[in-house]
């Protein structure tokens, strides 16, 4: 199962790809999208698209999961995450890729096993479970790795209550029910 996973952003879109495969997470590609903030929105929402849909033509991931809105006292940033969550899922929708959301907290609890963990700690464990040595890690990418970890923990884990949205999905995360 390959799983695109994605911490949306306008200015810093992190996106990174993790693949299990026979009992083992690798890291097979990651990245940040950037935009300048001088940019118009629809120039950043533009790109981001654009970015995450060369991602996918290029990986061909089974599954996209993305982190949700965290809903702070700022109106503003909420709704320009919110936009770039649009476009993200909408690149996901539009290649037909089943596609998971998970709070942050859900994310940090999968990974660190708390779900206050610092950003630090995150990425502390992604590098861990990815098996990825020396290689500094900015937080958007951590992040997003972090969330593509967690959809495959939960598709993975026992009394998983995820529902499996197409036929190709559930033979791709269940290789095992599948007569030869």
């Amino acid at each position: 199962m390959i799983v695109l996973g994605v911490d949306p952003g306008t200015l810093a879109t992190g996106f990174g790809v993790v693949e299990w495969r026979k009992g083992k997470l690798s890291q097979i590609h990651f990245g940040v999208v950037k935009n300048r903030s001088t940019d118009s929105m629809p120039i950043r929402l533009q790109t981001i698209y654009t970015h995450l849909v060369d991602v996918i033509e290029r990986y061909h991931p089974d599954e996209f999961a993305i982190e949700s809105a965290f809903y702070g006292k700022n109106v503003q940033s909420a709704m320009k995450i919110g936009h770039a969550r649009g476009v993200s899922i909408l690149a996901a929708v539009q290649n037909q890729i089943p596609t998971a959301e998970y709070a942050p907290r859900e994310v940090k609890k999968a990974i660190v096993g708390n779900g206050a963990a610092t950003k630090g700690q995150v990425a502390y464990m992604v590098r861990k479970l990815l098996n990825v040595k020396n290689e500094k890690m900015i937080t958007d990418v951590s992040d997003a790795l972090a969330v593509a970890i967690c959809h495959i923990h939960r598709v993975l884990s026992p009394g998983n209550k995820q529902k499996v949205s197409s036929w190709k999905s559930f033979i791709t995360l269940h290789p095992e029910r599948v007569i030869s």
